[in-house]
């Protein structure tokens, strides 16, 4: 392929239906644009029946989501928690908010999450619950951490920011845990620019995480006609979205397997035409284990290491194409040696980080453009 004939191909484009202008305008003309009205309600009992949830309510963010996760897991001063270090600060800073201590363990080379057979050996007295990050929207080994978290009576918060869709042994992510925090930034399979929402997976907590959402007030059970007034009865914050970011999500929930099956192909592509290279050794491509069914969040390679990875980097941008790594290991940065600890040894979080390369891959993109980015990866090696 000559050079300079690739158009411009970015790493991401917020998902657009074509209707969420509509329903942004119906949403206007209601006369109420703040949270839980008809949009927010309508994506609520969608992702419920969808996923088979007993409680799913947007928030104003994913990171919204995780902070409501960690004061119904009652974090407090003195508490630690188990999670990896290959993730995004947001996985972190609710829980230090609440005041705990990071226990950062090792990930997993094939999937880049969280290696369940470290999480045992750095539990204490004080742990108090174990998050996980399903990376990319493969499932982490669901089964063998609850297992953990029930012999230590733990809590366990799923970060399925990036695992709306994906499931693990036929559970969606997001449902297996005791809370499941989903992301609808504008950088996920479903969007509404800022939003996200947890998942409330034990009935006693329900109730809770309403009077949380609502600023710490029971104006939902008022709003059901369950009492004559609502007041403060507990603490809370306001993480209810806009009426215009739901009607915004809604149009994307409304077309949600269209948006799945689409991206899904684009990671099928990329799959086959950059085999050869991963059989010939010079990539590592994605593992998805038995029993996980991903939603194409994410394609990535990974390189030899940081120096090859840049080289690649700069080859594709040369040639018009975005292409982006992802975290710097927590526990390396500043605010994570401050506020936690790597419990054992870190034989992969930092290795395999500096190796990942995320290629572009969202709703829209075409499978030209998907086979022009494989090869000019291939092009790379030759």
């Amino acid at each position: 392929m000559e050079a300079g004939k690739i158009s411009m191909i970015r790493f991401n484009v917020p998902p657009f239906i074509g209707t969420e202008f509509e329903y942004m305008k119906q949403a206007v003309e209601s006369r109420h644009i703040c949270g839980d009205g008809v949009f927010t309600k309508r994506c609520n009992a969608w992702l419920e029946n969808r996923f088979n949830a007993k409680k799913i309510l947007l928030t104003t963010s994913g990171t919204a989501a995780l902070n409501m996760a960690a004061i119904l897991c009652e974090i407090k001063p003195g508490d630690e928690v188990i999670l990896p270090s290959y993730t995004f600060s947001s996985t972190a800073n609710a829980f230090v908010l609440a005041g705990a201590t990071l226990v950062f363990v090792d990930i997993r080379p094939d999937t880049m999450n969280i290696d369940e057979k470290k999480i045992e050996a750095a539990i204490t007295k004080k742990t108090k619950a174990i998050i996980v990050v399903h990376y990319a929207g493969i499932a982490c080994e669901m089964e063998t951490i609850m297992d953990i978290a029930t012999k230590h009576n733990l809590l366990v918060v799923e970060d399925a920011a990036q695992g709306v869709m994906s499931t693990y042994k036929g559970k969606a992510l997001g449902t297996i845990g005791d809370f499941g925090c989903f992301s609808f930034h504008e950088t996920k399979n479903y969007s509404m620019g800022e939003g996200g929402a947890i998942l409330i997976n034990r009935q006693e907590y329900i109730e809770r995480a309403e009077i949380i959402r609502e600023k710490g007030t029971n104006r939902s059970k008022f709003y059901r006609g369950q009492v004559d007034k609502y007041t403060w009865v507990d603490l809370g914050d306001s993480f209810l979205p806009s009426e215009l970011n739901a009607a915004y999500l809604w149009a994307q929930l409304e077309k949600a397997d269209e948006i799945n099956q689409s991206r899904l192909r684009a990671w099928e592509i990329y799959d086959q035409k950059l085999k050869p290279l991963s059989e010939e050794g010079k990539i590592e491509t994605p593992t998805v284990p038995e029993g996980c069914v991903h939603n194409a969040h994410m394609y990535y390679i990974k390189l030899k290491d940081a120096e090859e990875r840049q080289r690649l980097i700069n080859h594709l941008k040369a040639k018009g194409i975005d292409s982006v790594f992802h975290y710097i290991p927590l526990h390396s940065a500043p605010a994570g040696r401050r506020f936690g600890r790597f419990h054992g040894e870190d034989q992969y979080t930092t290795i395999e980080s500096e190796r990942l390369l995320r290629l572009p891959l969202h709703y829209g993109i075409t499978e030209q453009q998907v086979a022009e980015v494989s090869d000019m990866v291939i092009d790379f090696f030759m």
